[in-house]
């Protein structure tokens, strides 16, 4: 649970400010919950309209508790159900008018067409080529590009799978310093490495004939795959000698 500040009744425009929260605030109070949240991200869910903070006479941004928990939502409908931004908003924005929002929906492509299907829990949810361009706010032109170096790429079905959002909203932050997407080959490449060594780990179970061991191997899996990144996030900063909050 996210965990908020509270205070009691006031009175005036200085009981109220008291209660709103700088931008650093909001990032320490969501990392309880949610450790890879950053400040970027922040402002990303921000410009796609998915919260909308009080702003001072010099711009700084002001969250009110409010806007901390719809932004807890929204990490977490993007965490457990891997649901594009937009249906996100949409969810949100009916619960707040009072009306009735049953759990969210999940973009497939049945049959060349896409459907709109219930959202029962954490699932490998897939999204079609227009629901990709509209949740990430990036035009064909670029997507394309991406795909040409290899990023990101469509299923067999022409689809895409849920981490495909993740992918291009990260390569979007990056471009934002100046990483162009042949700067990331290199990222690709090592992604690609580290899951061959995954697989020839967990290759011998995901083949056993007892559906127990096939379970199993899906969860070492996971496991092994969480590992990896951990790895790898701490050689990245170890290389460059800085140490993430």
């Amino acid at each position: 649970m996210l965990k908020t500040p509270s205070g009691g009744a006031g009175h005036g425009a200085a009981a109220t400010d008291s209660r709103l929260m700088s931008i650093g605030t909001v990032l320490n109070v969501l990392r309880e919950e949610f450790p890879d949240i950053t400040i970027s991200k922040i402002r990303f869910l921000e410009s796609e309209g998915l919260v909308e903070p009080q702003r001072t006479p010099s711009g700084y941004r002001k969250f009110s508790a409010q806007d901390v928990e719809r932004l807890g939502h929204v990490l977490r409908m993007q965490r457990d159900h891997y649901l594009p931004l937009k249906v996100i908003r949409e969810h949100l924005d009916a619960m707040e008018r009072g009306e009735a929002a049953p759990l969210p929906t999940v973009c497939r492509q049945r049959g060349g067409e896409t459907v709109l299907e219930a959202a029962e829990g954490p699932t490998a949810a897939r999204i079609g080529r227009a629901e990709l361009l509209a949740a990430t706010g990036i035009d064909e032109q670029e997507l394309e590009v991406w795909e040409s170096y290899g990023l990101i790429g469509p299923l067999p079905d022409g689809v895409y799978d849920a981490e495909a959002v993740t992918v291009a909203a990260l390569i979007a932050e990056l471009g934002r310093f100046g990483i162009e997407p042949r700067h990331l080959r290199v990222m690709k490449a090592a992604a690609d490495r580290e899951a061959g060594l995954v697989d020839q780990v967990v290759a011998p179970l995901r083949r056993h004939r007892n559906p127990q061991t096939r379970a199993h191997a899906e969860a070492r899996a996971k496991e092994l795959a969480g590992l990896t990144v951990k790895l790898h996030a701490a050689l990245v900063q170890s290389a460059l000698g800085v140490r993430l909050p």
